[in-house]
């Protein structure tokens, strides 16, 4: 297991070419692997939000990449993900390095997380937020 603080794993609206900051993320991160985590992924209306779910038989399937600059890229991400103490609280999402699968091993990577009650939102079920969106 490896535990790099450049690495971060993407679920959803950071995976949408339409997205400015999915397109930020291509031009300063390299696409590293496919992989999961155990968790739910919701439906919140714009974009989704993933929670951690572990021993909960389902998954959220996503992108790892490694990005260039840490320091810069997540100075711009937590602006994006309202993460920090400069922003609303609580916050929306929070940024936490979860275990990721990657086939054959796992990877520590970064990971938005979704913060607020869940209970009155929509799961979706696969996982899989771009197949949903379809």
């Amino acid at each position: 297991m490896d535990k790099n603080d450049s690495y971060l794993f993407v679920y959803g609206s950071l995976l949408d070419d339409s997205n400015e900051f999915a397109v930020y993320l291509k031009q300063n991160c390299t696409f590293y692997n496919k992989g999961k985590f155990e968790g739910k992924l919701y439906d919140i209306g714009l974009y989704p939000g993933a929670i951690l779910a572990e021993g909960c038989d389902s998954y959220v399937y996503g992108s790892i990449l490694v990005i260039n600059n840490p320091v810069v890229a997540f100075k711009v991400l937590d602006d994006y993900e309202g993460f920090g103490t400069d922003q609303t609280y609580p916050n929306e999402f929070i940024r936490e390095l979860v275990n990721i699968d990657i086939t054959t091993t796992k990877l520590y990577c970064w990971v938005y997380l979704y913060n607020l009650p869940v209970d009155e939102l929509p799961q979706i079920v696969s996982g899989d937020y771009l197949a949903f969106k379809k």
